[in-house]
């Protein structure tokens, strides 16, 4: 008989603060917790994207809008800041991977939260697909031997657009291959593409502003190709729309953040402060600087033009230059954030192939699996482009549209949570200090969220035919959004009442105790 002797018995390494606010969850740490404060800003920032998008979306916008489409963004960014609170407050109380979900789940129940989540993933694929097809707004200005299929750049152009899906896939295959390395590469490809920027973005106001042609006083025409002022700030809306999403990634990092009830609220809300800012100065100093208003490039070919227009090609394509790594780095941030809602829903086994979905490299600290999936569904959906020019417009509304519903299915909860009483700001973060909270205002705050993130659903989902099918012959492109949404909700009822039926104790032992 042998005994072991007490020093061969290891006691398992003491938990820290953040671990055991985890484990407070039902939830074991197995993601590596290695982010600090600026990392957390540079997941919320670099899916924001504001040069990734604006560049993209500008053309369009204008196309409809005129100059007076820049007044849509302080528009939404004040519907979106009113968001962005109410997600800060829920970071500091459920520091938790799969952000919408998770929080949904709680405020809510577990079907209504898993609807959200399953909508939002669903949409952030696709966001992975628009983002990756930003390139083809950028790279053939720098320089012609990127426009690798025929001889037209624009995107609205069916030799463009079969370009955009090239040039897309082959990001897919760099991010993909980044996401299932290591979250420490991960992270330092984030900070120095989010610092690169950052300082490229500064760089063009000033530069844009102090090379103005006309007033600001600009701003409040529609333009020759208005279609009215109402017509105008609705349609124009969708580039602020576009741009103004994904601040939420620094909640859905929290197991990977230190101090996450302190750290992820006050990101949340610098993410997409800073981008607002700095967006709003760009689409204003892109309208001063345009060498023409009247002459149709700049509903064309948008940013890309101004900047080689008029800072001359030196100067405006080493900054286009510094617009493809935020296009790189924002498509790596969108598909990491769909990584990690798909590993929260799949822990708690509520997706198929939950097993593999959930399992993280000991190693690397990445779900491996998530990202070869994101990769491949958005590669697939790239491959629309080929089919038709509109397809481009099409997939960037609908990941919008997508989510949009699924923050509207956080605040709704959280209201009626609030209005019942039932939500306060009791709690402390890491520090001790009390948990973010908008305190009284909590309620008007709330509302405003969730009126405007419905109304804001509406108008971008909305078949307008003029928008989404200008040339005629694509109705399914008219109704995409709206076919691509029912089809979502379909095959996820489908799903739910397939796995009911088919529930197992191990399945419902699997999901936390502490769901509400």
């Amino acid at each position: 008989m042998t005994t072991t002797a007490p020093s061969d018995v290891r006691p398992d390494p003491p938990q820290s603060p953040d671990d055991r606010s985890l484990t407070a969850f039902g939830y074991r740490q197995e993601l590596h917790r290695s982010l600090g404060r600026y990392a957390s800003f540079a997941a919320g920032f670099s899916f924001i994207s504001v040069l990734t998008t604006v560049f993209q979306f500008f053309a369009f916008g204008y196309a409809f809008g005129g100059p007076v489409f820049f007044w849509t963004w302080p528009a939404v960014l004040t519907g979106q800041l009113a968001v962005a609170a109410c997600f800060a407050e829920l970071a500091a109380r459920y520091p938790i991977s799969g952000a919408i979900y998770q929080w949904s789940s709680r405020l809510s129940n577990l079907s209504f939260g898993w609807f959200a989540g399953w909508i939002m993933v669903i949409g952030q694929v696709v966001v992975v697909a628009a983002a990756a097809l930003a390139l083809q707004m950028v790279l053939p200005a720098i320089w012609s031997g990127f426009q690798l299929v025929g001889d037209d750049p624009a995107p609205t152009s069916p030799d463009g657009a079969a370009n955009a899906a090239v040039l897309g896939v082959a990001l897919l295959v760099l991010t993909t291959l980044v996401n299932v390395l290591d979250n420490r590469v991960m992270s330092v490809i984030n900070r120095i593409g989010v610092t690169a920027e950052i300082i490229g973005a500064v760089l063009i106001v000033v530069l844009l502003l102090t090379h103005s042609e006309r007033s600001p006083g600009i701003t409040f025409h529609t333009g020759a190709g208005g279609s009215g002022l109402l017509g105008a700030l609705m349609v124009g809306s969708f580039m602020a729309a576009y741009v103004m999403i994904g601040f939420d990634s620094a909640g859905e990092m929290s197991e990977e953040t230190h101090n996450p009830r302190r750290t992820a609220p006050r990101t949340i809300l610098t993410a997409l402060g800073a981008a607002g800012l700095l967006g709003g100065l760009i689409v204003l100093g892109g309208l001063l600087a345009a060498p023409s208003l009247t002459d149709g490039r700049l509903g064309v070919d948008g940013l890309s033009y101004v900047l080689t227009s008029s800072l001359g090609d030196g100067v405006g394509r080493a900054l286009l230059a510094d617009v493809v790594v935020a296009v790189a780095v924002a498509t790596l941030a969108i598909q990491t954030a769909a990584c990690r809602m798909l590993f929260s829903m799949a822990r708690d086994r509520q997706l198929p192939f939950s097993g593999r979905l959930a399992k993280v490299n000991p190693r690397t600290g990445m779900p491996s699996a998530p990202a070869l999936v994101v990769g491949v569904l958005a590669a697939a959906l790239l491959l629309l482009n080929f089919a038709s020019p509109d397809a481009f417009l099409a997939i960037g509304t609908t990941c919008i549209v997508m989510l949009y519903l699924a923050y509207a299915m956080v605040t709704g909860p959280l209201l009626v949570r609030r209005l019942r009483g039932q939500f306060t700001a009791d709690g402390t973060d890491e520090t001790g200090a009390p948990l973010f909270s908008l305190g009284r205002w909590g309620v008007p705050v709330n509302a405003l969220a969730l009126v405007y993130g419905l109304f804001m659903t509406v108008n971008l989902a909305w078949p307008r035919a003029t928008v989404y099918d200008p040339a005629g012959g694509h109705w399914y492109f008219r109704w995409f959004t709206l076919l691509f949404l029912g089809i979502t909700l379909v095959a996820g009822v489908a799903y739910r009442v397939r796995r009911t039926r088919a529930a197992t104790p191990e399945a419902a032992a699997a999901v936390p105790a502490s769901y509400a």
